[in-house]
């Protein structure tokens, strides 16, 4: 037969059926149903996880977190966020402040650059992916187009000028090549 899965009384019944109906965030509703069950009704995991919609491995996760810590193991920061950033939002807004105000001039500013000025403001050195997501962040995206192909050839462009067959030159250079023949 398996272990019977109990909850400590760390917060009253009613407190906790008040919490799991009313938590406006719906991770920790279900966290306190889990609680719930395991208070009024004690038994095995797997009934609880059935009967609550969740897994197995989460009812024993939530029950043994909750037996240690208490209430604040059920108000957890939640799943997502920026819990590893450098600087807040707030802090970035200021840093690109003169990357903004040399765009609005018309002044390029380019990843490399602002790249190193972050990299002196925190201290140390931050991978490129690290830039890009701050200024996907704040609505900055690549506008300059590249002024010619790394491998371009002006000698073969040329040449290919001049070989290309007579029906598919556009009119302009059909009539530059009539007077260039003529001198």
């Amino acid at each position: 037969m398996s272990r019977v899965t109990r909850a400590a009384a760390h917060v009253p019944l009613e407190e906790v059926k008040h919490k799991m109906q009313n938590d406006p965030r719906a991770l920790c509703r279900t966290r306190w149903l889990i609680i719930y069950n395991a208070l009024v009704e004690p038994r095995q995991a797997e009934e609880i996880a059935r009967h609550c919609g969740v897994s197995k491995g989460t009812v024993h996760q939530v029950i043994a977190t909750y037996n240690r810590l208490g209430e604040e193991a059920i108000q957890t920061p939640g799943k997502g966020g920026r819990r590893h950033e450098y600087l807040t939002l707030e802090e970035e807004k200021q840093f690109l402040v003169p990357f903004f105000a040399r765009a609005e001039k018309g002044e390029l500013a380019t990843a490399a650059e602002i790249q190193q000025a972050f990299e002196e403001h925190v201290g140390h050195q931050v991978q490129d992916s690290t830039i890009y997501r701050l200024l996907d962040r704040h609505g900055w995206r690549k506008l300059m187009p590249r002024p010619r192909h790394p491998k371009a050839d002006q000698g073969v462009q040329d040449q290919f000028k001049k070989t290309l067959p007579h029906k598919w030159r556009p009119p302009s250079l059909h009539a530059q090549q009539k007077t260039s023949d003529q001198f």
